[in-house]
């Protein structure tokens, strides 16, 4: 019995302490994003698109990759939106991680915090499960163990709890034929910031800039929690 209860202590410290080093890591990114004033939500890219109508969201889980044809179809469709709005793309590195780089692109501004990105949208996940899973149509914990993996494809479910998570109101312009423009709000809180991100349907997704403001790649300081 006392070497069950060694077990069980030492079980309830470890986790202990793995939760006060994830509020610690919170706190820190709030921090963070409290300093970085172009991160705040100031509606100037929303203000292009203010006449178009957003269609509701329901998350769901990536659909079929598009044959060679429609997917260049798409693509064009898609280019000729971000011209036609002054909206530019900054490219973002197509290794299954894209929508997660996308997301710490218009968050820190560093693509490269997307183990982050992809770690706070599990935890999530796991959470709140009843918000998201019947939106899931395989086995929950399968799902959540498909999305740990680094390079496993983002969908319209994670990006639902990015914006939950960060309190973010995710506006995607997409290549989708009867659907320009998608905006994801957080459930029951008001946004703080907008991320801006393009969609070409199921194949890829890019951090959005008005055009001449697409940042350079130039490496940023990593701070340490990542």
């Amino acid at each position: 019995m006392s070497e069950n209860y060694r077990t069980s202590s030492t079980g309830s410290s470890s986790s202990l302490n793995s939760s006060s080093r994830d509020t610690e890591d919170d706190h820190t990114i709030a921090s963070i994003l409290a300093e970085e004033e172009n991160l705040r939500a100031d509606g100037r890219l929303g203000k292009r698109l203010s006449h178009l109508d957003s269609i509701p969201h329901t998350p769901r889980v990536n659909g079929e990759i598009p044959d060679v044809n429609d997917a260049t179809l798409d693509h064009d469709r898609l280019s000729e939106r971000l011209a036609t709005y002054g909206l530019a793309e900054l490219q973002i590195e197509g290794d299954g991680n894209c929508q997660f780089r996308a997301l710490a692109d218009q968050l820190f501004h560093n693509p490269d915090y997307h183990k982050y990105i992809r770690k706070k949208i599990v935890k999530q996940l796991k959470k709140f499960r009843k918000l998201y899973e019947s939106y899931v149509p395989l086995e929950y914990k399968s799902y959540l163990k498909k999305m740990k993996r680094s390079g496993e494809w983002g969908d319209h479910v994670t990006l639902q709890a990015a914006a939950d998570y960060f309190e973010a109101k995710i506006c995607l312009v997409t290549s989708f034929r009867d659907t320009c423009y998608v905006e994801i709000l957080p459930k029951d809180k008001n946004p703080t910031r907008e991320l801006w991100l393009s969609f070409w349907s199921e194949v890829h997704y890019n951090s959005l800039y008005a055009s001449g403001d697409v940042p350079s790649r130039v490496p940023r300081k990593r701070h340490w929690l990542f």
